[in-house]
């Protein structure tokens, strides 16, 4: 597959050969799907807790004797069914973590990559060339580039250029910056269009290949 290269003025350059075993798999709805699950579940803390009937404070005596009242028993005001008392049956800190092959993550991947080519959602850059660190520069490269659309955009290496492009980018609502050998299935999947640098196809070829 062939795809136009541009400058960050949205002028095309030259184009350029993309790698077929990356960009022209099969995509597969249903592995990209599971990656998906997969990577938002591993990002939840499971953190939630609530306090059972021996966690909560106080109910260390019996409210009132077993009979002769004319109420019900109670053994401890502690009880779920007495306000402020313990909760059943509700959340507990556990683990969410979901375990994937290696293998199947990096097809998911290249299935993703592959659907964004095919629906001309992938945007290829000779270089990021900012002159300096300018929310503002680097929104008019991205309208020229993508237009309205929301971006990911992947940088090859942390070098000058990228530190000019993280400081412009940060402030941009509908742009992320990303490293290419952290591009993942959910980002890759929650922006319109994949913004990268020639640099950057290369570290996706050692990752993916």
């Amino acid at each position: 597959m062939k795809v136009d290269v541009f400058n960050m003025k949205g002028e095309k350059v030259k184009t350029v050969e993309l790698p077929a075993e990356i960009f022209e798999v099969e995509v597969n709805v249903d592995l990209m799907h599971q990656a998906y699950l997969q990577q938002i579940a591993n990002a939840r803390l499971g953190t939630h807790s609530t306090k059972t009937r021996s966690e909560v404070s106080g109910g260390g005596r019996k409210p009132w004797k077993q009979k002769g009242t004319g109420r019900a028993r109670q053994g401890s005001t502690r009880a779920p069914n007495w306000a402020h008392g313990g909760k059943i049956h509700t959340p507990h800190p556990h683990k969410y973590t979901q375990h994937m092959p290696l293998k199947m993550r990096r097809a998911a991947l290249r299935a993703a990559l592959s659907a964004k080519a095919a629906e001309a959602g992938l945007v290829i850059v000779d270089e990021f060339n900012l002159t300096e660190p300018k929310t503002r520069l680097m929104a008019q490269s991205l309208k020229a580039l993508v237009g309205e659309s929301t971006a990911l955009v992947l940088a090859a290496e942390k070098d000058a250029a990228y530190e000019m492009v993280a400081r412009s980018t940060n402030n941009l609502p509908d742009a992320k910056l990303l490293m290419a050998n952290y591009l993942n299935i959910r980002d890759l999947l929650n922006y319109d269009k994949l913004v990268m640098p020639l640099k950057a196809l290369d570290v996706l070829k050692a990752q993916l290949v």
